[in-house]
């Protein structure tokens, strides 16, 4: 998938304005409903898609609210894939929508995940910087438990704005490229954190990191 990032980061910004109030957990058939968002690249034609699917709708408000939250963390995540994936040493998936892997980074396999410093995580980012272990085990613990829970490989990007504007910076691309290039620059597996996690069959190993995005 091609994608023009200074494009891609002038349509987020302005679907950013609408998803301030987003509080909801994402469910499987609200997610069925609205996956045309995968396919719409432009935000006005998203707003018109929107009206045409929904305006019967007795609860239009949450529906329409629900879409362009995913479609804002879906590009978002789609932009920050494709600077990883322009870099030499990484290889994207052939499959764009394969559950565990997102690519593969020096032939070691990544589920990427953007995701918001969690208020409920209860350290401070300072902590965390330090113990990246720990939040990282956090956010397995603590993922989504329907068809997004998984205990494969996982890079998290973890936002985090000084003024607790965190779901901002899913828009602030071309502040994010040139943190996720250093990484990959620096990239060696054996900084990779090997979690263990015990399951009903047993113990189970993934590999992951977590790069800090602050603004």
């Amino acid at each position: 998938m091609e994608l023009h990032l200074k494009r891609l980061q002038t349509q987020l910004k302005k679907c950013y304005p609408f998803i301030e109030n987003w509080g909801r957990k994402q469910n499987n058939i609200w997610d069925k409903q609205t996956n045309f968002i995968y396919k719409v690249r432009h935000f006005q034609t998203l707003e018109n898609q929107i009206k045409d699917k929904f305006c019967t709708e007795s609860n239009f408000d949450d529906l329409r609210i629900y879409a362009l939250n995913r479609w804002y963390n879906f590009w978002s995540a789609k932009g920050i894939e494709y600077i990883f994936c322009r870099y030499p040493n990484v290889k994207p998936h052939s499959d764009p929508y394969h559950q565990f892997i997102d690519f593969w980074i020096d032939e070691i396999p990544f589920d990427h995940k953007t995701s918001v410093f969690p208020k409920k995580y209860n350290q401070t980012i300072e902590f965390a910087k330090e113990n990246p272990t720990d939040l990282l085990k956090w956010l397995y613990e603590n993922q989504s438990k329907q068809k997004r829970f998984h205990l494969q490989n996982r890079l998290f990007l973890i936002l985090y704005e000084k003024e607790g504007d965190n779901q901002k910076l899913k828009s602030e691309i071309s502040f994010i490229q040139p943190i996720i290039e250093n990484y990959l620059q620096r990239f060696d597996f054996k900084n990779i954190k090997k979690l263990e996690f015990d399951t009903n069959k047993g113990t189970k190993t993934a590999y992951s990191d977590c790069i800090f995005i602050e603004m």
